[in-house]
């Protein structure tokens, strides 16, 4: 299954939706698509959706996806990442009003560049032929592993444990 999430940001994504029925209908897309669609006004025709997911209900649709599609927020993204998912990242931009600036473009950008993700492009003109890259087995990519979440705490525990009692 494809699962795809756009967060719930109060902007809606509807020419992502959009692409993904044109993908469905080509068949290009070569198995279900479930879609959390928030704000977004389009109603896909083609796939399933909903506009919101309780927390455990997310948790689950990402267990089942082979792919996930989402938006360039990091949390999403990382998310997908530690559940061991191949994921496209899609950008929302600000000129079609689906968000207040484009830094999307450029944390799924970061994410590229290391190769953990797909990138489409920030137009989604290219949205097939990352599928594509992933059904053929081109699209190069290697396992997020997750940096020690502690470090950082243990960084400022030993600056304290160094510093305090002098």
């Amino acid at each position: 299954m494809i699962f795809v999430t756009v967060g719930s940001r109060y902007y809606p994504f509807d020419r992502l939706f959009k692409k993904l029925d044109e993908l469905c209908e080509s068949g290009v897309l070569k198995e279900p698509v479930f879609a959390q669609i928030g704000l977004s006004n389009y109603e896909p025709k083609h796939y399933e959706f909903v506009k919101y997911l309780s927390p455990e209900e997310f948790d689950q649709k990402i267990a089942e996806a082979n792919i996930i599609v989402c938006h360039g927020a990091s949390g999403s993204i990382v998310k997908a990442l530690k559940a061991k998912k191949t994921v496209i990242g899609v950008s929302r931009l600000r000129k079609y009003k689906e968000h207040i600036n484009d830094h999307q473009v450029q944390c799924n950008e970061a994410f590229a560049d290391g190769h953990y993700i797909v990138m489409a492009s920030p137009e989604l003109d290219n949205l097939g032929e990352c599928f594509e890259r992933i059904y053929n087995g081109d699209a190069n990519l290697i396992p997020w592993v997750n940096k020690d979440p502690m470090s950082i705490i243990n960084l400022v525990d030993n600056f304290i444990q160094e510093n305090w009692y002098k």
